[in-house]
């Protein structure tokens, strides 16, 4: 009985028989997926939009405003939190019929923090952005001082030993 180690290539390889000779010869990447797509089962987008609470059934604890205070507004939920997860333990001691009614209020709580973190993420990718950038920028500058610091020793050295080979 023969068995494989590994299954046979896709059938599509021998598209790419001629690339070592010529490059060209290899058929073009598919274009890019825009709109909607389904993968496993799921359906996805390729819009990078952040869903509202409302469209994913959660009720929003923050304000709907623009110009909203993130410090404020996650300071404030961590706080309800708190007092809800304290309330909770209240509950699982004297009612222990009523936690599912705290359990849901803790999780929409929770949902919310997270939707005001998601939100958030765009401004930390710029700001990350920006400091690799300038961290980048640093380096090139500190290498360009290397080079020129060397060049001035390679200069030197070399003015010496012309020196010293004039002299004799």
């Amino acid at each position: 009985m023969a068995t494989a180690t590994y299954p046979p290539p896709p059938p599509y390889y021998r598209l790419y028989k001629d690339f070592s000779e010529n490059t060209d010869s290899a058929p073009e990447p598919p274009p890019p997926i825009e709109g909607t797509y389904v993968c496993f089962g799921g359906n996805y987008t390729t819009e990078d939009v952040l869903p509202s609470l409302e469209e994913q059934g959660v009720p929003q604890l923050y304000p709907k405003d623009y110009n909203l205070d993130y410090k404020k507004e996650l300071r404030s939920l961590n706080r309800e939190l708190q007092l809800h997860i304290l309330e909770l333990a209240d509950v699982l001691v004297d009612r222990p019929s009523q936690y599912a009614k705290r359990i849901g209020e803790i999780s929409s709580i929770f949902k919310n923090l997270h939707h005001l973190l998601n939100s958030l993420r765009p401004h930390q990718a710029r700001a990350t952005l920006i400091h690799i950038m300038e961290l980048q920028i640093q380096q090139r500058k500190q290498a360009v001082e290397d080079i020129k610091r060397r060049r001035e020793e390679a200069q030197g050295l070399l003015k010496d030993a012309f020196v010293t080979l004039d002299g004799q």
